[in-house]
């Protein structure tokens, strides 16, 4: 049985939706994580990213297996070119308009225009790209090891 883009794309997040949750669900002995915003310790995501992005881990480690979730703060004028990470993730906007495409090509006209309370999926190894004209701030959650790889020759413009 041959599944459309469509029907294949809902297989991909109800299965990374069960996996995400199953991995939770046995998780159940870490420490309770209760912070308010000013508590939150952010910093520069460094040589995986351009000046000005920001990182704030939240719960487990992206680079470690298990779940996690962190936040992510972009400045105004951040592009990201097409890439992929190796675990499905789910993201909210929490503040801002965040613009995401998915493709191998940065194609302006495949975003999205996403703003704060919004949510998406990114199913693992789907190339997409980002676009923020101005500041955001967006939450991440998947199961680690986590990382990104760039589409080779795929530049935003």
């Amino acid at each position: 049985m041959k599944l459309g883009p469509s029907l294949l794309a809902l297989v991909v997040a109800v299965s990374a939706a069960s996996t995400m949750a199953a991995a939770i669900a046995q998780d159940r002995t870490a420490a309770p994580v209760a912070l308010t915003a000013d508590e939150m310790k952010w910093s520069p995501q460094g040589s995986l990213a351009l000046p000005g992005l920001e990182q704030v881990s939240l719960v487990g480690d992206p680079s470690k297996p298990g779940p996690y979730t962190i936040r992510l703060k972009f400045p105004a004028g951040y592009k990201v070119a097409p890439h992929t990470h190796p675990d499905p993730r789910e993201i909210t906007i929490l503040s801002g308009t965040w613009y995401t495409g998915y493709g191998e090509k940065f194609d302006s006209s495949l975003l999205k225009a996403l703003p704060a309370g919004s949510f998406y999926t990114e199913p693992a190894n789907l190339p997409h790209f980002v676009e923020v004209r101005d500041a955001v701030v967006i939450q991440v959650s998947g199961i680690g090891p986590s990382g990104r790889a760039f589409v080779a020759s795929a530049n935003p413009k």
